[in-house]
């Protein structure tokens, strides 16, 4: 078993667990200090930003920068942020969706996820999270459209 992902101590969360919980503790710090407006967005922006930069796989950076500019070009409204110390995207203050690196937690796929406030709904069973290995054309449409759907 990889180390991050070994649990370390009585309550049960791994290392890289732990690392994430911190990495939120401090995005809602920062997110507490931060004025209102164009100000906080192009900041969050940064954040954003700064995270796909300092991922450890040069893979995982380019399936990161790949899909920020499709969810972004798919929904302009989304405002980009990180989450977890992950890309995030939220429309109306809420996370909407967001991308794990394979590295972050020693996955073998980076995953593309929704969390409940998107409108995915298909019936009594619908996927909330998807793995991406490459992004070509048929990928590129199809997070486009599940990104527009899960906005409404």
């Amino acid at each position: 078993m990889a180390e991050g992902r070994a649990s370390t101590g009585n309550d049960g969360f791994t290392a890289d667990e732990r690392a994430a919980m911190k990495e939120r503790a401090a995005e809602l710090r920062a997110q507490a200090k931060r004025a209102k407006g164009a100000a906080k967005a192009e900041a969050e922006l940064n954040d954003l930003l700064e995270a796909i930069a300092k991922l450890p796989d040069e893979g995982d950076r380019a399936l990161a920068t790949t899909l920020h500019e499709v969810i972004m070009a798919a929904a302009p409204q989304l405002a980009p942020r990180t989450w977890y110390g992950m890309p995030a995207y939220a429309l109306d203050g809420k996370v909407l969706c967001f991308v794990q690196p394979a590295s972050k937690f020693d996955t073998r796929y980076t995953t593309l996820g929704f969390n409940d406030t998107a409108q995915l709904d298909d019936g009594a069973m619908w996927p909330a999270s998807f793995a991406v290995m490459s992004i070509g054309q048929a990928e590129e449409q199809r997070i486009t459209e599940l990104v527009r759907r899960a906005v409404g």
